[in-house]
């Protein structure tokens, strides 16, 4: 699956999961624009890339403000020439128990996660529309956009909301040659993850490792973690299958946590 040619958005792409897929599709011939709330972090990505001989630049962008996704966006086109590839995947994580929850909490979670799926994928499929070439929109989803766990109220509602968001896509995109797609991990030991694992531990009164062998690795067929490699892979098979035979479609990669 080589992405010569084409040029790809990956929004939270400083560090984890982002950075991971960002390098991956450089090496398979894709110029990237890291694209981050954290500019030092994207320029450095960007220039971990660079000194490597691939295309990339950083990009500032908060996801849920619509003018700096347009901006960034046409920043990209602007440097690039074009853009073929989204993945849209910044993201936080915020647990508690319902009846605890913050409304701001709530609303910044689905915003970035929601919000920022929309107004990327907007502002890319202009851009695709009006070149006629097709595209590719992947969304990082998670195994709870197939299932829910305690504490994550927006997380699983807004990872399930992608799902239906990949749906709509699949069906507009169609025509101009614009597939959709969700991959959906399970616990992958980022930084978003780590942090995780005190606060789980603190909510439901158990040890750190209990909350990762009793929680989160419980339902693996393995127990182990999903890693950041595998979940590039995937990504870069959605970017390189150029089709509508595989578009609406949700990839779960979590060691057998989740089984469709």
């Amino acid at each position: 699956m080589r992405l010569d040619g084409k040029v790809a958005i990956v929004t939270g792409a400083a560090s984890g999961i982002g950075k991971r897929i960002a390098e991956i599709y450089a090496q398979n011939g894709a110029a990237v624009a890291i694209a981050d709330l954290n500019p030092d972090g994207a320029n450095a990505t960007a220039k971990e890339l660079t000194d490597k001989g691939a295309k990339a630049i950083g990009v500032k962008m908060d996801v849920t403000s619509e003018q700096a996704v347009d901006d960034g966006v046409a920043a990209v086109v602007k440097q690039f020439g074009h853009v073929d590839i989204l993945v849209s995947n910044a993201g936080i994580q915020i647990v508690n128990p319902i009846d605890k929850f913050s409304y701001a909490d709530w609303k910044k979670l689905i915003a970035i996660h929601l919000d920022g799926a929309f107004l990327t994928t907007r502002a890319c499929l202009k851009h695709m529309y009006a070149r006629g070439k097709g595209g590719a929109i992947i969304y990082m989803g998670s195994v709870h956009s197939k299932e829910a766990s305690k504490l994550k109220a927006p997380y699983v509602t807004a990872k399930h909301g992608l799902i239906g968001l990949a749906k709509v896509i699949a069906k507009e995109g169609a025509e101009h040659g614009v597939r959709a797609n969700v991959i959906c991990p399970g616990f992958v030991r980022t930084p978003l993850v780590e942090k995780q694992i005190p606060e789980q531990a603190a909510a439901l009164g158990l040890s750190e490792s209990d909350v990762i062998k009793k929680v989160m690795l419980k339902d693996t067929v393995d127990g182990k973690f999903t890693t950041v490699d595998d979940v590039a892979a995937c990504a870069l098979f959605f970017a390189g299958f150029e089709t509508n035979a595989l578009t609406g479609q949700s990839l779960v990669v979590s060691h057998g946590w989740f089984m469709q």
